[in-house]
């Protein structure tokens, strides 16, 4: 990465091409997941390990349901978080934040809510101090349309909704590519999410606007976000284990491109991990050239739906404890990507127990020389 700032921030995004669009999950895949390769002007400059932030609009049908139910036409001017004047319907679509409901919202809302509002005094019940969890309970899998939905009328000014919606944000996507092999242009790799929720069918923000509205040839707004805690080593002979299951596969393939390209004599061990082995072996002929290429030292694979006890990535990390520990102990670098709430916990269960293990010693030894591992930026994470 570029020692300079990026000319181009959320604020001031490139308005990029989409150059490829393609989906890499199967026939009988129970998931969407797409490779996305966006255009880069010259100049613009990305490390492994760094992150692709995409602006995002709303989906133009929400929209319109959330301006029907407010009663305005959409044509309204309102002022955005700048003092720039621009229509609601475009302060809707592309400034605020009209999916997942908050409960800064729904109290905001229900603070400029007039009494006449149907179910006024229940709406106030939710704002309560004490009242937390039932707001928790109220908004999980609720949107801001069902918020006026069900309590109608509570929005007398378009402008109010800058007081009430927070600021559409970025998402980030892990980046997928090496500048070594593709010079003006990132890849990252997305699983566009789809789920229903009181009889709305509905989709990520930046995911479905991914998998259903940015064909190639069309724009993005993007960025490029730099990600200096998730780095290869400065030594290129050092030796790395990454665990990558799902999407958290694009650094890593990052990683063994740039490895690749520079001529790297580190050894590489990739685990990765899906559903099945058929349908869902994202990157599998790239990976699969990298172990045949020896660029891939070990390729250590979990499909948990192709038998009947379900394998994750943890459990072929006990199945080479020893080996794990013996790479730890020549000195490699740990690396993960992918879900926070679970995988990235059972990760760090079976990396102590293999370190347990491998030092004959107790779970607090474990823990010390992870915590030395960590403090040595030997172990890095990128979850979410």
């Amino acid at each position: 990465m570029s020692t300079q700032p990026q000319k181009y921030t959320r604020n001031n995004p490139y308005i990029s091409r989409m150059l490829v669009n393609v989906l890499v999950t199967g026939a009988g895949s129970e998931k969407e997941t797409r490779h996305i390769e966006l255009e880069l002007e010259p100049g613009m400059e990305y490390t492994p390990g760094d992150a692709v932030g995409i602006v995002p609009e709303n989906r133009p049908l929400e929209v319109a349901e959330v301006l029907e139910k407010l009663h305005f036409k959409g044509d309204e001017r309102v002022l955005d978080h700048y003092k720039v004047e621009i229509s609601l319907e475009e302060a809707l679509r592309t400034r605020l934040a009209i999916g997942k409901l908050t409960r800064s919202a729904v109290n905001a809302y229900a603070k400029v809510a007039p009494e006449s509002v149907p179910g006024y005094a229940a709406l106030k019940t939710l704002t309560l101090p004490d009242n937390r969890s039932l707001a928790e309970e109220y908004i999980w899998g609720r949107e801001f349309i069902d918020l006026i939905t069900e309590y109608p009328g509570g929005i007398t000014q378009p402008q109010q909704l800058f007081t009430i919606l927070a600021r559409l944000t970025p998402r980030m996507y892990s980046i997928a590519s090496s500048q070594s092999w593709v010079k003006d242009a990132v890849h990252t790799i997305v699983r566009v999410v789809y789920y229903t929720s009181y009889q709305r069918d509905r989709q990520g923000l930046c995911s479905g606007h991914l998998g259903k509205r940015a064909p190639e040839g069309s724009t993005m707004p993007i960025f490029l976000h730099s990600n200096n805690n998730f780095r290869l080593p400065e030594n290129t002979d050092t030796p790395v284990i990454m665990i990558g299951p799902g999407t958290g596969i694009a650094p890593f393939r990052a990683f063994l491109q740039h490895r690749k390209a520079h001529g790297h004599k580190g050894e590489n061990w990739l685990f990765f991990g899906e559903q099945r082995r058929a349908s869902d072996f994202l990157y599998r002929e790239d990976l699969e050239g990298m172990f045949t290429d020896g660029i891939l030292t070990r390729f250590d694979t979990a499909f948990s739906r192709d038998q009947a006890h379900k394998i994750y990535v943890q459990d072929r990390m006990r199945e080479h404890a020893a080996e794990l520990f013996n790479w730890l102990e020549r000195g490699a670098h740990f690396y993960v990507c992918g879900d926070a709430n679970r995988m990235a916990k059972d990760v760090e269960t079976a990396l102590l127990e293999a370190i347990a293990k491998g030092l004959n010693g107790t779970p607090e030894a474990a823990q010390e020389y992870l915590a030395a591992m960590k403090k040595a930026k030997r172990h890095q994470t990128d979850v979410y």
